[in-house]
């Protein structure tokens, strides 16, 4: 059975200069130099995610062999500062502005009449394999489920701040360990066969899904990206509930495990009361005490949908031409494609990076 204290936290393999260069420094003390590398071409690209991942990684659960103090070091700062710049940047300029945030939030509610998406694929076409590959896609993710939004208390006041709080004691399991969201989708991967150990397939997943946790970490951890990290987090409950709904159908159709439903089944009736605290608490009272959020709000909401769009993009190009959406030579499940337990991905699948 996984315990929170069984997974190691290893540093990721590198896929550039960029990473390289803050891999290397971190396996040596705090305060020595960090190799100089190219400004990245690519601001969506792997090697800047992974570096930017990595860096954030310190503020989460850190990494062993690794020193704490260089949470906090000068140097490490001023890279990841760079990093972030690029990134924003380029949000910026693919994101249009906007303020109307009322009508971005109903946008969020209104489902396509073909239900296209990831969750409505998976319900109705979805292999067994596709299914474990967004699991682990996901993982990457859900390993720091509510975390960064916690960055947000501290940013807000009254109303909001007491409604954004009541929506964390929900994703921290109401004060219950064995409910917190992370340890219910460490259930779901160990009991979809995957490993369930904190950040284990980081060197598998693909920039897509490291660019949105990034964006979670960027806005949050910024007092003047707040609001952006507030209609983030309103675009994700808001959009949650339906999508974890054609989830739980569609593991009910595969005959997954128990625990993979749970995890879903727990937003869908979770995320619907979200939406309203989010939509009329935080973003309401946030609105009344500062308007001049509103683009900030919207800014958050249109990079939130860009950045989960080409997430999407990425795995349906993949899964329609029977391709493995994961950075490795094919599918992780083998040949079988019909069963939904019981089956890991392989050591060298994973090994195939680290050589």
């Amino acid at each position: 059975m996984w315990t929170e204290a069984s997974g190691r936290r290893v540093l990721p393999h590198p896929c550039g200069e960029l990473s390289a260069g803050v891999v290397e420094a971190l396996g040596k003390p705090p305060g020595s130099a960090i190799p100089a590398a190219s400004a990245p071409a690519d601001p969506y690209g792997r090697d800047l995610h992974l570096a930017l991942h990595t860096c954030y990684g310190l503020y989460y659960e850190g990494f062993d062999g690794v020193d704490a103090g260089w949470e906090w070091d000068p140097g490490l700062l001023c890279v990841r500062a760079e990093l972030e710049r690029h990134f924003l940047a380029a949000l910026r300029a693919d994101v249009a502005d906007g303020v109307d945030v009322e009508t971005e939030l109903e946008e969020l509610l209104i489902v396509p009449d073909e239900e296209s998406g990831v969750a409505a694929f998976l319900r109705d076409h979805g292999k067994p394999w596709q299914v474990r590959e967004y699991f682990v896609h996901r993982s990457i993710l859900h390993h720091q489920e509510a975390d960064p939004y916690a960055w947000l208390i501290p940013r807000l006041r009254g109303r909001a701040k007491a409604a954004l709080v009541a929506v964390e004691f929900d994703e921290f399991g109401g004060g219950h360990g064995d409910r917190i969201h992370q340890r219910l989708y460490a259930n779901l991967l160990e009991g979809a066969g995957l490993d369930p150990s904190y950040l284990a397939y980081l060197d598998v997943v693909p920039a897509p899904m490291l660019a949105i946790v990034n964006m979670m970490s960027l806005f949050c951890l910024h007092r003047g990206l707040r609001a952006a990290g507030v209609g983030h987090f309103a675009a994700v409950e808001i959009t949650s509930s339906p999508a974890s709904r054609r989830m739980v159908e569609a593991l009910e159709r595969l005959g997954a495990d128990p625990a993979c439903i749970t995890f879903y089944r727990e937003h869908v009736e979770a995320d619907a009361v979200h939406e309203q605290l989010m939509r009329r608490e935080v973003i309401g009272d946030l609105l009344a005490r500062e308007p001049d959020t509103r683009a900030s709000i919207v800014f958050g909401i249109r990079a939130t949908n860009l950045l989960e769009d080409r997430f999407a993009d990425h795995l349906m190009s993949c899964w329609r031409d029977d391709r493995t959406s994961l950075l490795g030579p094919e599918a992780p499940d083998g040949k079988d494609q019909n069963s939904m337990v019981h089956l890991r991905i392989p050591s060298e699948f994973v090994a195939i990076h680290r050589r």
